[in-house]
């Protein structure tokens, strides 16, 4: 009688042995059981696993992904922020003959005497710079004008015999001389200041004014330039703090405003980058000192 559960038993069947290899329990590999995967029909050939197969320090998975940035495992933190490589600080340096592109312009290592005075010892200084020579146009050509007008009214004066008008050109030529010669004097004076900490302005020759706002209270900042302002490399700059009033919002004729954007934009959202860009480049300059 054959099986309720099958087809009757028929040794001519050519699916017999098919159907009992299909049908055949695998069995269980063991730690003994030699290089294989297992001591059962068709897995004896082939190489064996091993707990960690794939896992482990060969090529490829040797602490690093597929871009091979490097990451740095913390048993308490689960996983720390991949470490900046060398590739993707090479484009923010110029090399040997300057030919690379750079993104951001070298740095003055020490400030000057006018603004090491408003740092304090922890603050890392980033840069300082004087508004575009474009802030002083209106004095100068008042001073070309005046220069011009007065000369031509001293020497008419002087061929009609009236000695006390031209007394009176020549000090009032010598007045506005002064009132010019002081306001290049206040714009030497006046700088913008970055640190890794905050932005400042500082300007005045007699009546110092010094403002200043903290980098993680700017909310917003923007730089505009006008079609003058884009021929001769120069913007205004606004800054926002959570709108409320500040000392600090509008600064006219900065040079260069796209470089000095990036500048504050990579100090508030990439600290670490500057640093090590920094570091970098310090020792490049030891390094060439010692060589």
């Amino acid at each position: 009688m054959g099986s309720p559960s099958g087809p009757p038993f028929d040794p001519d069947d050519p699916d017999r042995e098919r159907r009992e290899r299909d049908t055949e329990p695998i069995p269980r590999i063991g730690p003994d059981d030699g290089p294989g995967y297992g001591s059962g029909p068709g897995l004896s050939d082939g190489p064996s696993l091993s707990d960690d197969a794939g896992y482990g320090d060969g090529p490829g998975y040797a602490g690093q992904g597929r871009s091979g940035r490097t990451w740095v495992r913390d048993p308490e933190a689960g996983y720390q922020p991949p470490q900046i490589s060398e590739d993707e600080l090479a484009g923010l340096r110029a090399d040997a003959a300057g030919m690379a592109p750079r993104r951001v312009l070298p740095l003055e290592d020490e400030p000057s005497s006018l603004v090491a005075r408003y740092l304090f010892p922890t603050e890392r200084y980033r840069g300082e710079w004087k508004r575009h020579w474009i802030h002083l146009s209106t004095p100068i050509l008042v001073g070309i004008a005046a220069t011009f007008v007065l000369g031509y009214l001293s020497g008419f004066l002087a061929g009609q015999d009236v000695g006390a008008l031209t007394t009176i050109a020549v000090l009032a030529w010598f007045a506005v001389m002064g009132w010019v010669a002081w306001r290049v004097a206040d714009w030497w004076y006046d700088r913008f200041i970055l640190t890794n900490k905050r932005v400042m302005v500082v300007n005045g020759i007699i009546t110092r004014r010094v403002a200043m706002m903290p980098l993680v209270r700017v909310t917003d900042m923007k730089y505009e330039q006008t079609p003058t302002g884009r021929a001769l490399n120069y913007g205004t700059f606004v800054l926002e703090s959570a709108g409320q009033e500040q000392a600090l919002r509008e600064i006219k004729n900065l040079p260069n405003p796209n470089e000095l954007y990036l500048r504050v934009v990579e100090e508030m959202y990439e600290p670490q980058a500057v640093e090590a860009r920094l570091g970098k480049e310090a020792d490049e300059a030891k390094a060439d000192d010692g060589a």
